[in-house]
């Protein structure tokens, strides 16, 4: 097997959410290469269905995008060692105002695997009961319950893109839906 030898991690910046750092590199025919690498400590996310099958979802401005994206309920870990079912039953109740006490892992995924280390641990929630939505102060989230059938055509039309959301819901209708 070829062989990379990282020969220096420099950081670059320290952000709120994610640290930027340049890695030197010697890749296998022994040339130096400087690569970008995103540190990132971690997300969870879940995936809410109701009592009558339907996803419950998130809709709200990205600056990223600069626009508004329908997601599933998401954030990133309060420590690289919070257990992340823990974060994701967290943000189950701030984002959308639900609880509920079964929470199963779905998938993990890797969001941008060429310069990010970044991984969210997506949970399916059923046995939902509302409770109370507790954002945080910059946060504005609007919350619509809808079926698989429409999340799918959302999905391949275009208008859903986000990784995670998109991971979910397929995982989810493949897995349960079959």
């Amino acid at each position: 097997m070829e062989e990379y030898k990282r020969l220096d991690r420099t950081l670059i910046a320290h952000g709120a959410i994610i640290d930027y750092y340049q890695d030197t590199i010697q890749v296998p025919n022994g040339n130096i290469a400087k690569w970008d690498f995103i540190g990132h400590q971690g997300a969870a996310a879940v995936l809410p269905v109701d009592d009558e099958g339907r996803i419950i979802m998130v809709r709200q401005y990205r600056p990223a995008l600069d626009r508004f994206t329908l997601e599933i309920p998401a954030g990133g870990l309060a420590g690289a060692d919070e257990p992340t079912m823990e974060a994701a039953a967290r943000e189950l109740s701030e984002e959308t105002g639900f609880v509920s006490d079964h929470l199963e892992l779905l998938i993990s995924i890797r969001t941008t695997v060429a310069f990010c280390n970044e991984k969210i641990d997506i949970y399916l929630a059923d046995r939902l009961l509302p409770g109370k939505q507790h954002l945080d102060e910059d946060e504005y989230v609007q919350v619509k319950a809808y079926s698989v059938e429409e999340l799918t055509g959302k999905i391949f039309s275009g208008e859903i893109q986000d990784s995670k959301t998109v991971a979910a819901i397929l995982a989810y209708k493949d897995k349960y839906l079959r």
